[in-house]
């Protein structure tokens, strides 16, 4: 079984800025989709943004334009880089890792992280 390392999250005020961190082992055989998806109590989780193996992107529409996914395959980690933050964006985000595309369109990824708490405030 592997198991994502998620990090980086935390308290801040809107409009600021969080990066967090997803530690992937076994980069080459599960990294074909990484992914980041986020979950409001009491919701399903939902997915924000999306990165394959030749760097193509996606993101949803709320956070188009403020959060960015990236990825460093030397380290082993993907990246969700978080700007103007608002206070809506309060949830937990988990990354996520898929060989294909359609468990990760379906929100269910092969791999998960643990999970790191994002909370905004005004």
């Amino acid at each position: 079984q592997v198991q994502l390392v998620d990090s980086g999250g935390g308290s801040v005020l809107a409009v600021g800025a969080l990066r967090l961190s997803c530690q992937v082992p076994r980069w080459s055989h599960i990294t074909h989709y990484m992914c980041w998806f986020r979950q409001f109590p009491g919701k399903e989780r939902e997915g924000v943004a999306f990165i394959d193996s030749i760097g193509s992107i996606r993101y949803s529409d709320s956070v188009k334009g403020r959060f960015t996914i990236s990825q460093d395959k030397a380290k082993s980690t993907v990246y969700l880089q978080m700007n103007s933050l608002k206070v809506e964006d309060t949830a937990m985000y988990y990354c996520g890792a898929a060989q294909f595309w359609s468990p990760v369109l379906s929100g269910q990824p092969d791999y998960w992280g643990q999970g790191t708490q994002v909370t905004v405030s005004s």
